[in-house]
């Protein structure tokens, strides 16, 4: 009991000893535009005391692992709430973690939706669409927020198209975040095809599509896919292009 005292003690004063330094790093955080961790109440509610102690003194990687350690075995256990509230903490104490924000997402909109649709414990089909659709919105709240503490990384923008082009079947906002994924350093050079297909199917606005896929196409062989071909031509024969214009024949 005194032996596990004096560890509480010596993280305390270790804690204390860094405030300024944290405040400073709180400020820097803020002018970079990106938010700082809130040791709040409610974060020592979610983490326990010692883990809360743990975080204030420095060791928040340390707690932030053995958090998301636990969030996998929940996950293989398929205990969903447990897996959001695990997500929620290692969020809160690295908000700079792309992964992080990209796995919590992942496992509410894709794996606990799944889940929720296929629940035989509901026999009710529509009580099941709705909890799916309710992951839906989890997993695009962590990517939301995650957008915001790194507006700078094109991971994040990626996922929440894939998002809305996969579960929400919304091909306008997918093609406004892959676009706004491949403006960012460091996207892959797909983001730009994925935009131009998305918009491919909002009507419209095919003109606007076509223009983008040729400029792909122009580019070289390098991006003449089979699917930018198929989107192409699709394309042409919608807007009328005239037959001088259109690019040859190329599928098999």
């Amino acid at each position: 009991m005194i032996r596990s005292l004096a560890v509480f003690l010596s993280l305390a004063l270790f804690g204390a000893a860094k405030l300024p330094a944290e405040h400073a790093l709180a400020a820097t955080h803020r002018d970079l535009h990106l938010r700082a961790v809130d040791f709040g109440l409610d974060l020592r509610e979610q983490i326990g005391q010692l883990g809360f102690i743990a975080a204030l003194s420095g060791f928040r990687s340390l707690v932030d692992d053995a958090l998301f350690i636990q969030a996998h075995v929940a996950w293989e256990r398929t205990e969903w709430g447990r897996v959001l509230l695990l997500f929620q903490q290692v969020t809160t104490l690295q908000p700079r973690a792309v992964l992080f924000w990209d796995m919590a997402a992942w496992h509410m909109a894709w794996n606990a939706s799944a889940a929720a649709l296929s629940d035989r414990a509901q026999p009710r089909l529509a009580l099941r669409v709705k909890a799916q659709r309710e992951y839906f919105a989890l997993g695009k709240d962590f990517l939301e927020r995650g957008i915001k503490n790194n507006p700078d990384r094109p991971q994040l923008y990626e996922a929440l198209g894939r998002l809305y082009r996969d579960k929400y079947l919304d091909h306008e906002h997918a093609a406004e975040f892959f676009a706004k994924a491949a403006q960012l350093p460091g996207a892959p050079s797909y983001d730009k095809r994925f935009a131009a297909y998305e918009l491919s199917h909002c009507e419209g606005r095919e003109k606007e599509a076509y223009e983008h896929l040729r400029q792909l196409y122009d580019l070289g062989e390098r991006e003449r896919l089979p699917t930018l071909l198929r989107c192409l031509k699709e394309m042409e024969i919608k807007l009328d292009i005239p037959l001088a214009q259109r690019i040859p024949d190329q599928l098999p």
